[in-house]
């Protein structure tokens, strides 16, 4: 009886941990959501206020890898006149570790350079979640590789 009892238990601690963990990905995925809509409509402040004080951004030129101050600094013109960047989730997956203090997650987005993939690191500090590390990448078709391959190697010839 005491096995069967601690089995039930077992099963109910389990289910809650899996529901809560429900809960954590679907406030996370909001959380990104709002930080992509933030830059559609330029809040400056929530869109980097999101972002963690050590964190860092890699955009999609090899030469953009920014922290937030520099990223803040870089991305000021764009909020201030209104049109930041608009990007729009057409999916992404988030996962947390053990401890749900550390989520990670990967996104497609459809945005003005096509679809880009980007993936994030978040972690909890202070009860609040924020943006450690996000990187955005353009994609391109692997049937496309060669012709990408020549347009780069001419261009870098110059």
């Amino acid at each position: 009886m005491k096995k069967i009892i601690f089995l039930l238990s077992l099963g109910i601690f389990a289910s809650c941990q899996n529901t809560n963990s429900e809960l954590v990905i679907e406030r996370l995925n909001e959380k990104v959501d709002q930080w992509h809509l933030d830059a559609s409509e330029a809040n400056f402040d929530s869109y980097f206020g999101f972002i963690a004080e050590d964190g860092i951004f890699i955009g999609t030129d090899v030469s953009e890898r920014w922290s937030k101050e520099e990223f803040a600094e870089f991305s000021k013109p764009y909020f201030d006149r209104g049109q930041a960047w608009s990007f729009t989730k057409k999916e992404r997956i988030v996962r947390l570790n053990k401890r749900k203090d550390v989520a990670w997650f990967d996104e497609v987005l459809d945005t003005w350079m096509g679809d880009c993939r980007s993936t994030g690191v978040l972690s909890l500090k202070d009860g609040e979640w924020k943006l450690d590390h996000y990187q955005l990448s353009v994609t391109i078709d692997n049937e496309l590789m060669a012709q990408f391959l020549e347009i780069t190697k001419s261009t870098s010839n110059e």
